[in-house]
């Protein structure tokens, strides 16, 4: 089966909730977001959490409101990049994003009463 493009760098299937449930769709806003911090860093982004269903984002321990239970976040990787950079730049060049810095990820989202930061 075909991988079903979304952009220029990122497949449907690379939002998927893991737990197989089927619901993969990624807010446009967010896409976007992904899709320049690719285009910026020159690096492949790796989604490590994209769209969540509510009882898989009650498993992992997500937070009630998650974004990613609406299809509008995403936890990333940037192949060679540190989080913290990531998260200053997202902050830099969209402010009106929200992103949060862990140690091996940053989570971004495009939430409607935003921005929020955070480092976890």
């Amino acid at each position: 089966m075909a991988r079903e493009k979304l952009s220029t760098h990122f497949a449907r299937s690379e939002f998927a909730c893991n737990c197989g449930c089927g619901f993969d769709t990624v807010d446009l806003e967010t896409l976007m977001v992904l899709s320049e911090i690719r285009e910026h860093f020159d690096a492949p982004v790796t989604v490590t959490s994209g769209c969540r269903c509510p009882d898989y984002n009650h498993r992992v321990g997500g937070a009630t409101q998650s974004q990613h239970t609406l299809g509008r976040a995403a936890d990333i990787q940037v192949q060679g990049v540190k989080p913290a950079e990531v998260q200053d730049w997202v902050e830099a060049n969209f402010p009106y994003s929200s992103v949060g810095r862990y140690a091996n990820f940053t989570h971004v989202d495009t939430r409607s009463d935003g921005p929020a930061r955070w480092r976890g």
